[in-house]
């Protein structure tokens, strides 16, 4: 299960707003490449949505099936928020829904 834990505004190419809903997923430990030691988390993913902004403020707390999975991508930098440090990520966290893998997702619709 994940929960709506916010919203935020986009653009698209077209520059044409609209809003994504936020999603989390539960508390995961992960354990630190650096100290060896488990700190707690939660996985964020993006969900482009065809809600007005009052709609997406009624959906925080409400929870929805499936879950957020690792996807490898190209690199790119990445500013942590708390220390301004610039890290490089090479994946992103992706909204999966229940039952399905990634690689369902991807190649659902394409022609065999």
């Amino acid at each position: 299960m994940l929960t709506i834990v916010d919203y935020k505004q986009r653009e698209n190419s077209a520059g044409e707003k609209f809003f994504a809903l936020i999603v989390q997923n539960g508390v995961e430990l992960v354990k630190s490449n650096q100290s060896g030691r488990f700190y707690a988390t939660a996985r964020n993913a993006s969900i482009p949505s065809t809600f007005d902004e009052n709609t997406c403020k009624q959906l925080i707390g409400t929870q929805i099936n499936g879950s957020i999975q690792r996807v490898e991508c190209e690199p790119y930098d990445y500013t942590i928020p708390e220390s301004g440090e610039v890290i490089q990520l090479n994946y992103r966290h992706e909204y999966v829904e229940e039952g399905a893998t990634v690689e369902e997702n991807v190649f659902q619709g394409e022609p065999s």
